[in-house]
């Protein structure tokens, strides 16, 4: 079962001066600018490769909850994930040094503790969060709603 997903970059100028296009094979994101701007300042005409990688950490999170939730018998009727990936200077250069996730759920059926066991569970078993492992903070806040 396993496959690559592919995206792609295309770059042209300096570092701060340049602009690129981010494209994905689905078609998702095609030619999708980013550059210093919209990765370093607040320029929301485009998007940078923190936003993804949250977006994609969401993602896995929430997939991971669905699939565990249906492993023990439930069914969300809803969930929503916000991921929040914070670049902080380091040295010379930048790294990712922390990955708030929170996710809200509606679940029927489930008490506070088996919710959290799941979340804590798809949290640390997702493949994201398994690949994101280096990241020093990786944290969630799960909340059920009834």
């Amino acid at each position: 079962m396993a496959a690559d997903k592919r995206a792609s970059v295309h770059w042209e100028g300096a570092g701060k001066t340049g602009k690129g296009q981010i494209s994905t094979e689905t078609g998702a994101l095609k030619n999708y600018p980013y550059g210093f701007k919209s990765r370093f300042e607040d320029d929301v005409t485009g998007t940078n490769p923190e936003e993804i990688l949250g977006a994609a950490h969401a993602g896995c999170l929430t997939m991971a909850l669905a699939f565990a939730l249906e492993g023990a018998g439930f069914t969300a009727t809803r969930i929503d994930t916000q991921a929040a990936v914070r670049l902080a200077k380091d040295g010379p250069g930048f790294k990712i040094d922390r990955i708030q996730l929170e996710l809200e759920a509606a679940v029927p059926g489930i008490d506070e503790a088996k919710f959290q066991e799941l979340a804590a569970g798809a949290k640390a078993g997702c493949p994201l969060s398994k690949a994101l492992a280096n990241v020093p903070e990786i944290t969630l806040k799960a909340t059920l709603k009834t």
